[in-house]
């Protein structure tokens, strides 16, 4: 009778005791043991679970009251977490392969796909200055498209100056 009502406890708690030791435990373990090996492919699993770790947290400390109201979230929360940290389905790697490497590698094109950024290559590594603007307009359209911009804005520039037109912040749209 008494290991029968510790079984319902151990049922009904589940979540609450698994959790812990999917998500800390054995990841705390794999870890060190990790370290300890000179393969490299174990050391990018538990780094990218890691990763994967913080992001599932900030998640849940951003969406606390929403969570709260989803009964089902701490399963949910395993079945993920069993997925990331379990070396048979490898689930880390798969995530940081598909989606955090590419948007790290490359965040314009993987935020394009998201939502709207306007475009500037090489953001991080090189400036983009007014020269390699004209040099990309002139690969791209050619040099007579070019002459035409310039002619087009020694026109404007005649013009504002000969009405005597001031330019303020409300003429651009940013």
């Amino acid at each position: 009778m008494g290991s029968g009502n510790f079984l319902q406890v151990v049922a009904k708690n589940f979540d609450v005791l698994a959790l812990p030791l999917v998500t800390l435990v054995y990841p705390l373990y794999a870890s060190i043991k990790a370290i300890e090996t000179k393969s490299v492919s174990d050391d990018q699993q538990w780094l990218t679970y890691w990763v994967l770790y913080s992001m599932i947290t900030l998640f849940e400390l951003t969406f606390a009251k929403v969570l709260e109201l989803i009964a089902i979230w701490l399963y949910i929360k395993l079945i993920l977490t069993c997925w990331l940290v379990l070396p048979h389905f490898n689930g880390a790697a798969y995530v940081y392969r598909n989606f955090i490497r590419p948007f790290y590698m490359n965040p314009q094109s993987a935020t394009s796909k998201i939502w709207y950024v306007p475009r500037k290559k090489d953001f991080f590594s090189k400036p983009d200055d007014v020269l390699t603007a004209a040099e990309r307009y002139i690969q791209e359209h050619g040099p007579e498209a070019f002459e035409r911009l310039i002619t087009k804005a020694e026109r404007e520039e005649r013009t504002r100056k000969s009405n005597n037109y001031m330019i303020f912040d409300d003429d651009y749209i940013y």
